[in-house]
């Protein structure tokens, strides 16, 4: 019998590029890795994308998974720990559970409650409402009838007054400049502040220097002088005396020189030469004055816009509302009598003297409240700071009868100024 020849089968395909494709697929009885079905595909954590784990599930497997998860977890404590849900493997690399072929890594969800900022503050205020006790004590409401029925009251600070509303439509009353005005002042009185100069006077004391300056004011007030002359007279006898020795003759002297500058600085119509000569009763020569009058310009160096307690006291008066003629004068009359004394004027600067002025004229008229916030936004003193200054002009007041020197007692005893000297004085600051 003779043999069949084998006759190979040929292989079909075709030739692309010089390589041969073969159209008959490998393995046609193998099954592919992806449907056997023990593979665990780990679902998307945050947004990330899914890793497909390409290796079967064995214990040591599922082992390295749960260790992996608790290291992530206890890197994101927030987190809550993935619960690793996963098949078990035969022998024979088949899962015992049919229905779980395909199985997940769930992630075991946590009720977690969100509480809005808002919400938080609520409960927060709420918390704290219920812990304080809300209803009133026996006491408080006791205390509170009885000051009730004392006429005691929690009272309010009072207002502050403007007291330049009147004056707005005043161009000469610079509404516009005035508390910057008073805040220079304020500034600028510490360098025209006259030091302690008694002790380098040997030929004068201090009761010679109250007696020129009693006399002063009788001059100043036959000449019907405007009030800042007088102010500005004493600061330019004082600032000189300072810093020049002088004698005992002189100094009449120097009080008329001294007014005489001051009467060009301040009036319209200032008096002659010979005029202060007559009234000094022809003491000094007409080329004595004007030489003195030559040598405290160069003293002083020319320096004669400086605040003396006039330009505060004008304004301070004004703060005392309501301001009337009776108040302005007794102002005006404790701060004369502040500029006789040198103790004074040496221990005190003219803006708190001003302001005790008004504060011992408010105590004698019997005002209340004796210092209000309105004075002390204006004047920038506590009634406490003023109190030692008050305190000595009350006593000027009260031994002004008694005293040799009564000019300024008369010039307020005038029905003109109210005849404010005449009043007896504040009890309430005469040390007991």
């Amino acid at each position: 019998m003779a043999s069949r020849p084998v006759v190979q089968e040929k292989t079909r395909g075709n030739n692309i590029g010089g390589k041969q494709k073969n159209v008959r697929a490998e393995g046609r009885n193998r099954r592919a890795l992806g449907d056997i079905g023990n593979l665990v595909h780990a679902p998307s954590v945050e947004g990330k994308p899914q890793t497909q784990i390409s290796r079967p599930i064995t214990r040591s497997f599922c082992a390295q998974l749960l260790a992996n998860a608790q290291a992530a977890a206890e890197k994101n404590s927030k987190k809550p720990l993935p619960e690793v849900v996963i098949g078990v493997v035969g022998k024979e690399g088949a899962l015992k559970d049919a229905h779980q072929k395909k199985e997940f890594v769930k992630l075991k969800k946590e009720a977690v409650i969100v509480i809005s900022p808002d919400e938080d503050e609520k409960s927060q205020r709420s918390a704290r409402k219920s812990s304080k006790k809300t209803g009133k004590t026996l006491t408080g409401i006791l205390t509170a009838r009885s000051k009730a029925a004392c006429g005691i009251s929690k009272k309010q600070k009072d207002p502050i007054v403007n007291i330049d509303a009147a004056d707005v439509d005043n161009e000469l009353a610079a509404v516009e400049y005035i508390e910057d005005i008073y805040k220079f002042y304020k500034l600028a009185e510490n360098d025209a502040q006259v030091r302690d100069y008694m002790d380098s006077q040997p030929e004068i004391n201090s009761k010679m220097r109250e007696i020129l300056v009693d006399w002063l004011v009788e001059v100043h007030k036959k000449f019907d002088l405007m009030p800042e002359s007088l102010y500005l007279t004493i600061n330019i006898v004082d600032r000189f005396l300072s810093m020049r020795t002088v004698s005992r003759r002189e100094l009449q002297l120097i009080g008329i020189s001294s007014m005489l500058i001051a009467c060009k600085y301040e009036e319209i119509w200032a008096p002659e030469v010979s005029d202060f000569i007559a009234i000094s009763d022809n003491a000094y020569i007409r080329e004595q004055v004007l030489l003195m009058e030559k040598a405290i310009l160069g003293k002083l160096e020319w320096y004669l816009t400086v605040p003396t307690p006039y330009v505060f006291l004008v304004r301070y008066a004004k703060a005392s509302v309501p301001a009337d003629q009776e108040m302005e004068s007794m102002a005006f009359f404790f701060a004369e009598l502040g500029l006789m004394n040198y103790s004074t004027i040496i221990q005190y600067c003219p803006s708190r003297l001003a302001a005790a002025a008004v504060y011992a004229a408010r105590c004698t008229l019997n005002k209340t409240p004796l210092w209000n916030e309105t004075l002390n936004h204006h004047t920038g003193y506590s009634e406490d700071q003023l109190m030692e200054c008050a305190k000595f002009l009350v006593q000027f007041h009260s031994g002004a009868a008694e005293n040799k020197l009564k000019a300024v007692l008369r010039k307020y005893s005038n029905p003109d100024r109210a005849a404010v000297a005449l009043f007896p004085p504040a009890r309430n600051l005469i040390p007991a």
